[in-house]
């Protein structure tokens, strides 16, 4: 680099943080701007100039407070809320297009219908009580074939993201193998990589990023097509997908229209790419020689219980250990709320505020020990089905926070979708609760109403996970590899892929 072109990037980054604080005039503004298309426009492609790179550097995100009640108000609103620099991964028009179809994950309160109706719908596919007769098969498949034996010694980051797109639109779509045409893999290879480098200044995040844009468009369609074809069932096995549940309890769309379906499916490919970095933290923790000895201690004693018994408590021991595993590790940061502008500078409109997940699940104010890891600590927490009327008047409320209502769903079942006090959506099957932990203490899925609704699937998939690594004696172990291959696994997560696994019997 010349010393010319290090005092221009100098200047551009002061003129960057100058705007950043506020201290720069509107014309200091658009003299940035000019700084990073002429720095930028040369070796990136000018569209990606304008809608990724010059949002991504007069972007503000700003971490808020630790929340002491598992609530977040409406005015941290979801309504848009994304890095503007990010909107090209999931629209063509670079930006929130809700009239093309929209996930709930950055659509405001009062936009999703009466009483969260929207969530309610979303959650509708992902009750415990679908798990294991439609998804679960699918699940321990996924986990059979790459903790096979024939993988012993080798890192298995590589064998996962091999079989990831297949479990994905499996789920989803019902569709896998040679059924996923070869531009979609690639859509899905490179959107996981943008999300997992992140910096747009990098060539990797470029190419990929273009690739991606190129494919959006033919892969909604797709994406489309697969859903039209669970709803007239040509499909085999329609009800073991994530869709069909969807479009059952949509209605007549008001809500839940068939091209959200689209969106939403789209925006999984961000969720669920937590799944990569979350097996691989755990494999670092249960490792035989390098990982944690507490977790492991853990680990061995509540797979030697009855770990699928609740024997009276809400949470079975081998949810409770799954559940420890995401307070400590916490794949998601945190959730990410738009403010409303006060301000005049065009600028300030790029400013997000970030509920924090760890910093939270971690809060001395929630738990005695909050580095220890402890399972147990799940026994007495307050669930969402407790969180009614008169124990929010008692925490000082003169009335819920959020109004407690259900929703029915309409595909047959005697399921109901409720909320608590704090808005935290749950199911209610065949009369009875299926809670979830309504505790701030417990962040890793976020609060509230924005509490993400696919917690409880998640976690069953991570009780697949342990199950067959305990059941077939699987031992993890780093691997003596000089330069392991470099994967994007999970979000701002690239790893050298050095992780493997030993078979032993118990």
């Amino acid at each position: 680099m010349t010393e010319a072109t290090t005092a221009r990037l100098m200047t551009l980054l002061l003129r960057i943080f100058e705007v950043k604080m506020q201290s720069a005039s509107p014309t200091d503004l658009q003299s940035t701007i000019a700084l990073l298309r002429d720095q930028f426009s040369a070796e990136f492609d000018r569209t990606y100039v304008e809608n990724v790179i010059i949002p991504y550097f007069l972007t503000n995100t700003y971490v808020g407070e630790r929340l002491f009640l598992p609530m977040i108000d409406v005015k941290f609103t979801k309504e848009n809320a994304l890095p503007l620099y990010v909107w090209g991964l999931l629209n063509e028009a670079w930006k929130p297009a809700p009239e093309d179809g929209v996930t709930v994950f950055v659509q405001a309160l009062e936009k999703r219908g009466p009483d969260n109706r929207r969530k309610r719908i979303f959650m509708s596919a992902l009750t415990p009580d679908l798990y294991r007769p439609m998804y679960g098969n699918k699940v321990e498949q996924f986990f059979d074939k790459i903790l096979h034996v024939n993988n012993v010694g080798k890192p298995l980051m590589a064998r996962y993201l091999e079989g990831y797109f297949d479990l994905f639109w499996d789920l989803h779509l019902g569709v896998r193998g040679d059924s996923i045409p070869q531009s979609v893999r690639e859509f899905g290879q490179s959107f996981n990589t943008v999300l997992a480098y992140q910096d747009p200044t990098h060539q990797i995040v470029h190419d990929n990023y273009l690739t991606v844009r190129s494919h959006l468009s033919s892969v909604k369609q797709w994406i489309d097509t697969g859903i039209g074809d669970l709803i007239e069932e040509k499909t085999p096995n329609p009800e073991k997908t994530l869709a069909y549940w969807w479009m059952k309890n949509s209605g007549d769309g008001e809500y839940f229209a068939r091209k959200d379906a689209v969106a939403e499916i789209i925006h999984d490919l961000m969720a669920l790419i937590q799944w990569g970095s979350t097996i691989y933290e755990i494999m670092l923790r249960l490792a035989v020689k390098s990982g944690d000895a507490e977790i492991r201690a853990w680990f061995k004693k509540t797979m030697e219980s009855h770990y699928d018994d609740a024997s009276g408590d809400t949470f079975t021991p081998l949810e409770r250990f799954v559940m420890e595993l995401f307070r400590t590790i916490s794949p998601n940061s945190g959730s990410i709320s738009a403010l409303e502008q006060t301000g005049s500078r065009a600028y300030q409109g790029f400013g997000y505020v970030v509920s924090p997940h760890v910093a939270t699940s971690l809060y001395p104010g929630h738990w005695g020990s909050p580095e220890k890891f402890d399972p147990d600590r799940f026994k007495k927490v307050p669930t969402s089905d407790q969180i009614n009327e008169a124990k929010c008047e008692q925490m000082g409320f003169a009335k819920c926070p959020f109004d407690r209502t259900a929703f029915n769903v309409r595909d047959g079942r005697n399921t109901t979708i409720h909320n608590s006090g704090f808005g935290t959506v749950y199911p209610v099957v065949d009369g009875k609760p299926l809670p979830v932990c309504d505790y701030a203490g417990f962040a890793p899925f976020g609060f509230g109403y924005r509490r993400c609704p696919a917690e409880q699937f998640t976690i069953r998939v991570f009780e697949d996970f342990l199950r067959k690594v305990w059941e077939s004696g699987i031992e993890f172990e780093k691997l003596d590899i000089a330069n392991p291959q470099r994967l994007p696994i999970g979000p701002a997560m690239v790893v050298g892929d050095d992780v493997g696994f030993i078979s032993t019997t118990r």
